[in-house]
């Protein structure tokens, strides 16, 4: 079975997700996760692994852990053969509770990456229709559409709905619970809190804020092609780990996919016939439209970082290039082909 390429490394932080077999539920009660929470305490006195956040869901779970040694495997390896033992036996439960193994990602631990992971974790409770961050809303900020600031009783409901959500180190950073000692709150408190001030109520305003305003680019989470979450020196300094020849590993060819966007550039200009200085400033050009959609899908950057490199161009004119030519690919040949062509020659660089 085809398993996923680990980076795991003496002083990494990892975002860890688990889903329960065929989504169905991992906690069938509090007990189930009263639990759970025990076991993530003497995993972080067992194995060294620092946890500065967390959320129980019904069919999965998300952590960010710390791990001064290189041993993210061998913790997450007890922690979910640990609470599948207690699984299976509580509730006469036969076969596997979880999927596969679980899912670990880099996360650049220095800068506003790691709090931003953290928030993100934190705000899994309200990621439903209900309190309007589904998943649509979502996939819509991603593609690089300006969120619309919610109304402020949908903002309230949400907070309400964090604040008395248990199984959440949420109440811990904002103040609602103590933290237990094997909770650390400090790195990330000390990455939202000026000097001076309280942590506990910046914690609660830089939250409220992401949930008022939505995904600010260059401020909060973004996954790269579902490999790292980071900027992009992290995230090349991570590709560059991937052996030539990674066999049996699921997310391999993800992480070669990462180019630089002079690359994609480079890659345009030689189907288009003329430099990107020739038409990097021409709006509409297919060209450019072109290597901003193909940077936007292959880079790994935001779009306040994939506007800078193309010469300057805003947030939105960057999303708009991109949305323009999805849609145009989707109906017109000659661009198909030409795509194709570009397609062609990135394919031919060495990772």
């Amino acid at each position: 079975m085809a398993r996923q390429l680990r980076h795991h490394y003496a002083g990494g932080w990892y975002h860890i997700t688990s889903r329960g077999m065929g989504r169905r539920a991992i906690f069938r009660d509090d007990r189930d996760r009263e639990h759970f929470v025990e076991l993530l305490s003497m995993m972080a006195g067992r194995y060294g692994v620092i946890l500065h956040a967390y959320v129980l869901m019904d069919n999965h779970y998300h952590l960010l852990i710390e791990t001064p040694e290189a041993n993210a495997s061998r913790a997450l390896q007890w922690l979910n053969l640990s609470h599948s033992m207690w699984f299976k036996t509580r509730h006469s439960h036969a076969g596997p509770v979880f999927q596969a193994r679980f899912k670990s990602i880099p996360v650049e631990g220095e800068g506003s990456w790691a709090l931003a992971c953290g928030v993100c974790i934190h705000l899994n409770p309200v990621r439903v229709k209900a309190p309007g961050q589904g998943k649509e809303d979502i996939k819509r900020e991603r593609a690089g559409f300006l969120p619309e600031e919610p109304p402020k009783e949908q903002v309230r409901a949400r907070l309400a709905r964090l604040r008395g959500y248990r199984w959440s180190s949420y109440r811990a950073y904002a103040g609602y619970a103590s933290p237990p000692e094997w909770l650390t709150c400090a790195t990330l408190w000390g990455r939202c809190c000026p000097p001076g001030k309280n942590p506990k109520t910046e914690y609660r305003r830089c939250l409220e804020d992401y949930l008022r305003r939505g995904v600010e680019e260059g401020a909060f989470v973004r996954i790269t092609a579902a490999v790292a979450i980071g900027g992009t020196a992290f995230v090349e300094g991570l590709r560059k780990r991937v052996p030539k020849r990674a066999r049996g590993e699921t997310n391999a060819r993800a992480w070669r996919r990462i180019l630089p966007f002079g690359e994609i550039v480079r890659a345009v200009e030689s189907v288009k016939g003329l430099e990107w200085s020739g038409f990097a400033d021409r709006r509409g050009d297919w060209g450019r439209d072109m290597a901003l959609h193909f940077g936007r899908m292959r880079c790994g950057l935001t779009l306040k970082e994939l506007g800078e490199q193309a010469g300057g161009l805003g947030v939105p004119a960057v999303a708009k290039a991109a949305e323009r030519m999805a849609v145009r690919l989707k109906t017109d040949r000659a661009l198909q082909r030409s795509a194709a062509r570009v397609l062609r020659i990135l394919e031919t660089k060495k990772v």
